[in-house]
């Protein structure tokens, strides 16, 4: 790679996806390189009728940008590392793990409630499966469905159903309005009309009201960073769950960027790896490759570096979240990666290892079920 050239850098042409590459770009062009963003359209961007776990077992959302690099057509490709599967090809190298955003997920409703003010029998939507035992471990009487689409799509999801009732509501007094024009003792029920009220929402409401959705949920839960990065969180009521509660993917709310082990890989390197995002998601990475669970079961691994320890917190559940294996270590910073293999082993002893393996016979038996139903 030289200056005297634009750095090529691969990324998925969702919103979400380019917002976080032009972060990648502006932190390169900030030490004077030209830096050119390539649209990529991933397998997973193609297939819309799979749940996300099934799409992360192929590294769907991964894989496509990543052979731009191998092939030589880019320089470097630019992921949310939560995406990426623990095994990568022996060309490549995640060069650069820049700082890391809010790695938690945000529970996000129409009016801000939290999940204990949420009604009994809730719906709330995701399409994780680690999301969804936590939740059903939280509270056994909710009901999980599943949600895709980019983040915006998902707002729009949960919003449709009020905004929509609202809306005819309003627009059902506007028409009685007009039949009591002469009824003096007729009292209004809103202060504005539904011109005005229309006008004063919010960009993502208006697309909302447009949707024609056909579950109606009383909550979603999604990567907080994800929020944060489509320039949605000021926009939405969401409450923080907790990361000791609700422990996180591994690698969420970080980027990777990957490359050839070349000229490219070093400065991507020196710029943009911060050493404490790396020896966190190393950490968690490391404990997900060792369970060997993927994206078949529902795991949650947490890493926080403090000083010469880094604490780890580990969930491992059932896909109902009836059962769960859960523990926390302070892992020595100097030694993390053998620490945490052993950490996992542990893990794996104590029962995280029958978690696994059955949720990989309930994958294996519900792809039985769809190919018989195709």
């Amino acid at each position: 790679m030289s200056t005297r050239g634009p750095i090529r850098l691969a990324t998925r042409s969702s919103d979400l996806a380019l917002r976080q590459a032009a972060t990648v770009k502006a932190a390169l062009e900030d030490r004077r390189y030209d830096v050119e963003l390539v649209e990529v359209e991933t397998t997973g961007d193609q297939i819309q009728d799979e749940l996300i776990h099934r799409l992360g077992k192929t590294g769907a959302f991964v894989r496509s940008l990543d052979e731009k690099v191998i092939e030589g057509e880019v320089d470097a490709a630019v992921h949310s590392m939560k995406d990426m599967p623990t095994e990568q090809p022996d060309e490549l190298i995640v060069a650069g793990v820049p700082e890391r955003a809010a790695p938690g997920d945000a529970l996000v409703t129409p009016d801000g409630a939290t999940l204990d003010e949420l009604p009994d029998g809730a719906t709330v939507g995701t399409s994780s499966l680690r999301r969804q035992a936590q939740l059903l471990d939280s509270d056994a009487d909710l009901t999980v469905e599943p949600l895709r689409g980019n983040v915006d799509t998902r707002i729009e999801k949960l919003l449709a159903p009020g905004l929509q009732a609202e809306h005819e509501a309003r627009t059902d007094a506007e028409k009685e309005k007009k039949e009591n024009v002469d009824n003096d003792d007729y009292e209004h029920p809103y202060e504005r009309d539904v011109e005005t009220w229309f006008s004063e929402l919010d960009e993502i409401e208006r697309r909302a009201l447009e949707r024609e959705p056909d579950v109606e949920y009383d909550a979603i839960v999604l990567a907080e960073a994800g929020l944060d990065r489509s320039g949605l969180a000021h926009r939405v009521d969401y409450r923080q769950l907790p990361t000791e509660r609700f422990v996180p993917a591994p690698g969420q709310g970080a980027l990777a960027v990957t490359t050839l082990d070349d000229e490219a890989g070093e400065a991507i390197t020196t710029i943009l790896d911060n050493p404490r995002t790396r020896i966190e998601t190393t950490a968690e990475r490391t404990i997900l490759a060792e369970l060997g669970g993927g994206c078949v079961a529902p795991i949650g691994v947490h890493a926080v570096l403090q000083g010469e320890y880094v604490h780890v917190d580990v969930q491992v559940f059932s896909r109902d979240g009836s059962e769960s294996v859960a523990a926390s270590r302070d892992l020595p910073a100097e030694d993390h990666v053998s620490a945490a293999r052993s950490f996992a082993a542990d893990l794996a002893d104590r029962g995280a290892d029958e978690l696994i393996a059955q949720a990989r016979r309930d994958d294996e038996e519900a792809e039985a079920k769809r190919e018989e139903s195709a």
